[in-house]
């Protein structure tokens, strides 16, 4: 996945949820952020970002912000990359080899999946897509905020995997060289636990690793699963 018109700057500041204050070639831009979560240990004042210009004159602001270095590392935030990513890495033959249909945004009775997919053989089944953000001492963690959204998704894969389905939770980890990955126990438990239920219930967690630019991302690499 690649980025066009790529600049750096400067994080100043975060007025809300969807724009920041980033400085850009001398001059401080309200730039979109491409990424509703917390953030709060990413986006900390004199961060170097990275910022993808857009040519659209209608647009309110000219930047959206994509990446962020956190000490020597590089982290993706933009929140529709991870999406883009599986439906890439799936439709070359790493997620099913007779893959024969990847539909986004499928809906299952009162659940809506980020992909439904079917194979050659006969398969078929939904997958859910999440990106992950946040690192602690070379672990990737995930959620960073409290996601009742999150539980749910998973109770849902559950339900299609009791109902003859192949299921999947795919976590993204928008950075490179984590040594593992786990639930984040102390922000939300329920997540935790319900990611082991989802887990015995026969729904399958992946998770994928990226290598990470500024102006490009990929997925590369697996991430130790622990539970």
């Amino acid at each position: 996945m690649q980025y066009q018109q790529v600049e750096a700057g400067r994080f100043l500041a975060r007025p809300n949820r969807f724009i920041a204050q980033v400085e850009v070639n001398g001059q401080v831009e309200t730039v979109h952020v491409k990424n509703t979560g917390r953030c709060r240990e990413l986006l900390v004042p004199g961060a170097t970002v990275y910022l993808e210009r857009s040519n659209n004159p209608k647009r309110k602001t000219q930047y959206d912000l994509i990446v962020v270095e956190k000490g020597s590392l590089l982290i993706n935030m933009d929140a529709q990359a991870p999406n883009r990513l599986f439906a890439e890495w799936a439709q070359v033959g790493h997620f099913c080899p007779n893959l024969t249909t990847l539909r986004p945004e499928t809906t299952w009775g009162t659940s809506r999946f980020d992909f439904y997919w079917e194979d050659s053989d006969g398969k078929r089944g939904f997958v859910e897509v999440k990106g992950v953000t946040l690192e602690e001492e070379g672990l990737a963690l995930f959620p960073d905020a409290p996601t009742e959204r999150g539980v749910k998704h998973l109770r849902e894969l559950a339900q299609c995997r009791a109902a003859g389905y192949e299921a999947a939770v795919c976590f993204v980890v928008q950075m490179a060289g984590r040594k593992g990955f786990s639930p984040n126990e102390r922000t939300h438990p329920a997540f935790g636990a319900a990611l082991r239920a989802a887990q015995k219930a026969g729904v399958e967690i992946l998770v994928k690793g990226c290598t990470v630019e500024r102006d490009s991302i990929a997925i590369t690499e697996t991430v130790p699963l622990c539970l």
